[in-house]
Formats: C-alpha cells, sequence, structure tokens
C-alpha cells in the first residue's frame, strides 16, 4: 500500500496554518459543486473538511461564494459537458467580482487533454487539480490565494492513501467510507483507472476507526465504498479480505445498517455471500453491474465473466439472500452491438427481474481502447435500443413494487422528502425508496415501520404503523 509520506503530511499541515492566518479576517465562504458517483461525494467530504479547518464555511449560493470548485466525473460524457457549460458561465460573476476563486478538480481533470483545455479556454479557473493531489489542496489553494494566476497539478500517478484528512458531514444519520480507491480491471470502455489509479486498499484498522467515530457522531448507516469493493485487501501486505472487513464492521457496537457498492461480478467470492448471509447489520441490497448480455460484447469489454456465469451468480446469491433487492448497471450501443447481441442483455434484464436498473448509452472515452474501435451502429439505432430497454425495465420495476403493497418496512429516516415538503422519506433495508406523512416528533435519524400504501415504478408511499 502506498501512503503520503510524513514530510508530505507536514507540509500540509503548515500550509493549512499558513491559510488559516490569512483567511481569519476574511470570513470567506464555499461551494463545493460534485458530479458523479459515490466516491466522488466523499471526496468533496474530505475537500469541504480540508476548506473548513482553514476558516471557510459553506454556501449553497455562487453569487455569495468567495471559492466555487467543481468536483467533476469523466465516467461520461454528459457530465463533462455540464461542467463545461457552467464553468463558462461563470465568467461573467469572474469579471463582476475579480476576487472570486474557481477550482476544478477531480475525475476529469485527471485527463491531460481536459486539463490543457481548461488552461487555454477558461481562463478565468485558478486552481486545477486531478484525483491524486486531493490532499494536497491547503497548499495548492495559499499558491492561488498569494499569486492570483491558475495553479495547475494533475501529476499522472498509480494514486496514494492519504489518512487523516478532516471530513465535513452534514450531520446526516448515514455515511459514505471508503474502504479502497483506483480500479485494476481495465475495462476497455471505462476511464476510472486512468484516472483514479490503481487499487489500493486502506487498513482495516483506519476503517473501523473512522466508522466508530461515525457512530459516535450519530451515524448508523455505513455504505462502504471502492470502485471495485470486493477486491479489497488483495493489495496489502496482511491476510484480510472484504468478506473479513465485513464482518469487523459488523461487530462496531452502535451501528445498525451496512451497505456497499460497487462490486464486480468477477470478484464476488462464496466467503463474501456467506458474509453477506452471516452478518446481520449488513443489508440485503447489492449492486452488480453486467453491463451487456451478449457473452461477445462481455469480451469486448474485458468484463472476464459470461452470461452463464454471471447468471449463475445471482443465483447463488439469492439462494444466501432469498429476499435480496437487486440492480445492475448497463451499457446500450458498445461499438458494432449487433440487435442480436442486444436481445441477449434484453434476456438478462427478463431472466434476473433487478429491482433497479442504471443504463447508460455508451460513451466514447479518448484513452480508453474501446474509443479506438471503428463503430457501425448508428445513434439512432442505439438511442431505440436504449428506449426499449428501459421501456422492459419500467414494466419490470413496477410489477416488483407493486407486490410490495401492504407489506410493512423498517426504514431508517432520511429526511424531508425533495418532491413533497409535506412529507419524510427512508429507505427500506433492500435500499427502496418510500415516503410518508410527516407525523409526530419524528425526524432524520429515527428508525419507523412504515405499511406500503400506493407504488410507484421508482418509489413507494405508505403509512407510519
Amino acid at each position: 500500500m502506498k501512503t503520503i509520506t510524513t514530510e508530505e503530511q507536514k507540509a500540509q499541515a503548515e500550509f493549512s496554518a499558513r491559510l488559516s492566518s490569512l483567511l481569519q479576517d476574511r470570513a470567506p465562504k464555499a461551494l463545493v459543486i460534485t458530479y458523479g458517483c459515490q466516491q466522488n461525494e466523499n471526496d468533496s467530504e474530505r475537500i469541504r473538511g480540508m476548506l473548513a479547518a482553514v476558516g471557510y464555511t459553506f454556501t449553497e449560493s455562487k453569487e455569495d461564494a468567495d471559492l466555487i470548485i467543481y468536483n467533476t466525473c469523466a465516467v461520461r460524457e454528459g457530465a463533462e459537458q455540464r461542467v463545461l457549460g457552467n464553468i463558462g458561465a461563470l465568467s461573467h460573476e469572474k469579471r463582476r467580482r475579480p476576487n472570486l476563486l474557481i477550482g476544478l478538480c477531480g475525475c476529469m481533470m485527471q485527463q491531460s487533454h481536459m486539463a490543457d483545455t481548461i488552461k487555454r479556454k477558461y481562463k478565468h479557473v485558478s486552481l486545477i487539480f486531478g484525483t491524486h493531489a486531493l490532499h494536497r489542496l491547503p497548499q495548492l489553494l495559499y499558491e492561488a490565494l498569494l499569486e492570483q494566476k491558475a495553479v495547475v497539478d494533475v501529476t499522472d500517478s498509480e494514486g496514494v492513501i492519504a489518512e487523516d484528512i478532516p471530513i465535513y458531514r452534514k450531520g446526516d444519520p448515514k455515511a459514505w467510507v471508503s474502504v479502497m480507491y483506483g480500479c485494476n480491471n481495465f475495462c476497455t470502455y471505462c476511464i476510472v483507472p486512468y484516472v483514479r489509479g490503481r487499487e489500493r486498499s486502506r487498513m482495516p484498522e483506519k476503517i473501523l476507526e473512522e466508522i466508530t467515530q461515525l457512530v459516535a457522531q450519530g451515524v448508523t448507516e455505513v455504505t462502504l465504498l471502492g470502485q471495485n469493493v470486493n477486491a479489497y485487501g488483495k493489495d496489502l501486505d496482511i491476510d484480510v479480505d472484504f468478506a473479513q472487513l465485513l464482518r469487523r464492521v459488523n461487530a462496531i457496537a452502535g451501528l445498525r445498517r451496512i451497505r456497499f457498492m460497487t462490486s464486480h461480478p468477477k470478484d464476488m467470492s462464496p466467503a463474501l455471500l456467506c458474509a453477506m448471509a452471516d452478518c446481520e447489520k449488513v443489508m440485503p441490497q447489492l449492486h452488480l453491474p453486467f453491463q451487456a448480455g451478449s457473452d461477445a460484447i462481455l469480451t469486448a469489454m474485458n468484463r472476464r465473466y459470461t452470461q452463464a456465469q454471471y447468471l449463475d451468480l445471482v443465483r447463488r446469491v439469492r439462494e444466501k439472500v432469498p429476499h435480496i433487492t437487486l440492480s445492475t448497471d448497463v451499457i446500450v450501443g458498445f461499438p458494432n452491438e449487433s440487435e442480436a447481441d442486444f436481445e441477449e442483455t434484453l434476456h438478462v434484464l427478463k431472466t434476473v427481474r433487478f429491482d433497479t436498473v442504471f443504463s447508460f448509452i455508451y460513451s466514447k472515452r479518448t484513452g480508453t481502447p474501446a474509443a479506438e474501435i471503428n463503430d457501425c451502429i448508428t445513434d439512432e439505432e442505439k438511442h431505440k435500443r436504449f428506449d426499449r430497454l428501459l421501456a422492459l425495465q419500467n414494466q419490470i420495476s413496477r410489477e416488483i413494487n407493486d407486490g410490495c403493497l401492504g407489506a410493512s418496512f423498517e426504514l431508517l429516516v432520511e429526511g424531508e422528502s425533495k418532491t413533497d415538503a409535506s412529507m419524510l422519506t427512508g429507505r427500506t433495508p433492500g435500499g427502496k425508496i418510500i415516503n410518508f406523512p410527516k407525523t409526530g416528533t419524528i425526524k432524520a435519524g429515527d428508525y419507523v415501520t412504515v405499511t406500503v400504501e400506493h407504488t410507484n415504478t421508482w418509489s413507494l408511499t405508505g403509512k407510519v404503523q
């Protein structure tokens, strides 16, 4: 395991002290905007933690912010275009307030061609750093404040572990906890190994310490994160794997719920399935991307399993955890996917009957092997297939949710519903969203039992018992 050096830790602590002194009379406000996966959300919590430690408070208003940081995603083109559009629009705010600092970080910036584009076309951006430089934010921000010019750190690296970075969380009853970073799989469509680096696992003691502290702060549910979370421990010099880590987390007093994501099918070991079944705090929920149903496409994607192997894995999962909620990722329109190939994907949906599917039209990522393939499928055909897949899955999801009518579930109350201020929302053990009317003194962090009275395709509505 590669960790940052003691000297680097001391250097960043010194820059934090200098920043605190520099900002002590300014009362600055920061806005951190996150795109992408839960790992990015967790990184943003660390960014906010480092900013809070030097004196920043936080705002949701761009007009009030003295520092705006976009934590970016590079997995799909759409996310990149949204970031570029928002950054372009900020040029007017920068002209109005020359002292405003605008920063870009994360996976998008770890791509050298994208960092070069920002430096060349978006002169109002003051801070550019990639995923491997996150722990150096105190130094980069100090330099940007003093020098009034763009500060850039997009150093290429296989990645390091930086422990003891302060974390700023919003007091939610649940929390993300990264247990590992990076990915070694090199699926041909995926940019993650190039921007996140190789797999590197945190020491189990550090993970357990973080979760124990969270529980002391009132957190009762944690989600363990990794780009390939069930590969945890393979790079460590000690005998520990993800199944053993789950059992150790399960033993933490005061913790009530454990979830994890994302899992690669090839690394779902029998030991992990047994741990899921044995650990009463591990929720009956599994996100297990299959990406495509065709063996030919799976080979072209470098996924390292066949449709038959995936379906057999789903069978074994359901044998161990009979009431598990399953979700998955699917890519439609991988280069040269035939109609027969696509029908195999629909076959997997019909056979497994996932509760939820996150489906995407293939997005070419510069630097990945798949980007070099000459593709004969038209965009029109890809969109037609995407619509067909969506229609099928909507039907399946609705049928599964309809089967929940009249059932009762224990929920962790997460807070007010995003769509109706008169309702609260929470998740079942399987991760399904249930909205229910505000009642009495029920608040975020409470556990309640709710009976389902109405079903929708993507959520449920109920009443507290």
